[in-house]
Parts: C-alpha cells; sequence; structure tokens
C-alpha cells in the first residue's frame, strides 16, 4: 500500500526512523496531530513520508515548550509557525527575566546573609511591575522634595530629582536587577529619606543663596578642589598646613560640618553607585576619601570665626 510521498510504514518502523517511542508515535497519533494514512489487512496504523517531517516538526517544537494545543494548529494549518514562535517567544522571555530575578534575590541573599523576612522583602521588590516600581520610586522622591525648598518646579531641582530615578530597563542583566532591588530596599528607610531630604534643603538653601550673586560652585566640587591637593600631599588634618583649608571651607559655608556629615553619609554613595549600575552609567567617582578628610579636618580644629561645636559633634560611624 503506497502514497505519492513514499511507501507506507508501521509504527515499529516509524519509531526507528524518529528514534521517537512508539508508545510515544501513539500518543500524538491519538491526539490527531500525526493522523495513520492507512490501515494494514490486520489493522495496524499505517503511516506516510509526511509523518516523518510532522515528527520532526512536533519534537522541535515540544523541545522548544511549546504545547501540544498550539502543535495540533499548527500542523493542521489553523496557525502559522510564525505566529506560534513569536508567542512563545515572548512567553520565553518572561520566563527568562523571572528566572534573572530570581538569581538576584538567591546571590543577594548569599552575600548579605539575609533572614528570612528580609529574604521576602527583596523577593517582593523584584516582581514589581514597571508601574509599580515607578510608583515605588515616586513616593520615595516625594517624600524627598515634597515641601522642600526645592519642590517649586525649578528647573535645577527637576534635574536634580531626575538625576536621582532608577530607570530599569526592557531586559536589565542580573547587576542591575540586584542593583535594582537593593536601592528599592534602601528607598524605604525612613533614615535614608530624611538624609536625602536634608541634602536637597541644604542644595535649596544653596540656590536660594546664590541669587543676585551669580553662580556658586556646589559643595562636593569645593571640598575636591580643596581637599584634593592636600590629601594627595599626605597632609594631615590635624596638621597645620591644613589650616587654610579649613578657613577655606568654613569661608564657603559656616555649617559646613553639618552638611558634610550629611553628603557623607555611606548610604548615599551607596545609592549613587547603585543608580549608576541601574540606568548604565559610568561608576561614579568616590569622593569618600576628601569628604573623610574634611570632616576630620573641621572636627578636631577650631572654627574660624568662633562657631561653636566643630570639635564636639559625634564620629561618623
Amino acid at each position: 500500500m503506497n502514497d505519492p510521498l513514499g511507501p507506507l510504514c508501521s509504527i515499529g518502523e516509524l519509531a526507528r526512523r524518529t528514534g521517537l517511542t512508539v508508545k510515544a508515535i501513539r500518543f500524538y497519533s491519538d491526539r490527531g496531530i500525526v493522523p495513520p494514512t492507512g490501515r494494514s489487512p490486520a489493522g495496524y496504523r499505517l503511516y506516510g513520508a509526511d509523518a516523518l517531517a510532522r515528527l520532526d516538526l512536533v519534537r522541535t517544537l515540544r523541545e522548544l515548550g511549546v504545547g501540544l494545543p498550539d502543535i495540533r494548529k499548527v500542523v493542521a494549518r489553523e496557525l502559522s509557525l510564525s505566529e506560534v514562535a513569536a508567542a512563545h517567544a515572548d512567553a520565553l522571555a518572561v520566563q527568562i527575566r523571572t528566572l534573572r530575578l530570581r538569581h538576584a534575590v538567591l546571590t543577594a541573599v548569599a552575600r548579605r546573609d539575609s533572614d528570612p523576612e528580609e529574604m521576602d522583602l527583596m523577593h517582593r521588590l523584584a516582581r514589581l511591575s514597571e508601574d509599580e516600581r515607578r510608583r515605588l520610586i515616586d513616593d520615595f522622591l516625594d517624600s524627598v522634595f515634597t515641601g522642600s525648598a526645592g519642590s517649586a518646579g525649578s528647573g535645577a531641582f527637576v534635574g536634580i530629582r531626575r538625576s536621582l530615578t532608577p530607570e530599569l530597563p526592557d531586559n536589565p542583566e542580573p547587576e542591575q536587577i540586584a542593583a535594582w532591588v537593593e536601592l528599592a530596599e534602601l528607598s524605604q528607610d525612613g533614615e535614608f529619606r530624611a538624609l536625602v531630604r536634608r541634602l536637597v534643603e541644604h542644595l535649596a538653601a544653596e540656590q536660594e543663596g546664590a541669587r543676585g550673586g551669580g553662580p556658586r560652585p556646589g559643595l562636593v566640587p569645593t571640598v575636591r578642589e580643596l581637599v584634593g591637593p592636600v590629601l594627595a600631599a599626605g597632609i594631615e588634618p590635624g596638621d597645620g598646613a591644613a589650616a587654610p583649608v579649613v578657613e577655606a571651607l568654613l569661608a564657603h559655608d559656616v555649617h559646613v560640618l553639618t552638611r558634610l556629615e550629611a553628603v557623607n553619609d555611606p548610604r548615599r554613595e551607596r545609592y549613587t553607585e547603585l543608580l549608576a549600575v541601574i540606568n548604565g552609567w559610568p561608576a561614579p567617582e568616590s569622593v569618600a576619601p576628601v569628604l573623610d578628610w574634611a570632616v576630620e579636618a573641621l572636627r578636631v580644629r577650631e572654627p574660624v570665626g568662633g562657631v561653636p561645636g566643630a570639635s564636639d559633634v559625634p564620629s561618623r560611624p
């Protein structure tokens, strides 16, 4: 018994030629995916050459994770192969993202020796949708900017807010996901929010003080410019040679020590590091060495102008 595509073969022969088991072929046959072309006089199923092509397609699609309902529609030409491939590519993308999230959470848990409560929080943060992530960050930034002198919508503070906003890409790398989880957790810390709010208020005061007097250098660039050379020269904060730098810092802002201690909080620098990873920016240069030097120098020397308290401020943790 023949068909136009070649001689018919038994289910056993088809199994030998495809490498599939008889049981698997019978399973696909019973579900109409690879129907027999005919029957032998003894009633055994016989298959034509098209069965080989169908079974090759079925095996490939199954290895790619395509379900039997979609496979049946493809072989019946109810769906095109490209439509099925596109749908399953999208599904795989979701699965890959889920696996990346799980990997990021488990890696963070392993590195930080997290307790069950912290692990649960990290897992929930990692699973947030794009809209949920945006709402979480907007809540953080609103708490920092709303009501401060910098919330009036000026271009400078719009730019500052934008510079503090993480933008996780559509297909993030594992390190970006891990950074997002840590940043989101940090943004929920009430003490950190209060710290960033103080920094914003200091910036607002600096902007206000500069009005009418032309541009004024920011505090951190000023510290870097003043402290960088003496730090490189090996001058200790308590040396007499540090006095001109202390005077210059106090001339910039009489409350410079309070401001520097806020800026020098390690959580602020960590936030900028995580932000750079998430947004794909170059890693920021650490300003901790110059800030540490400046804070110590201000603490150990009597401030110029008789401003009290510089030597009485507790040490930075």
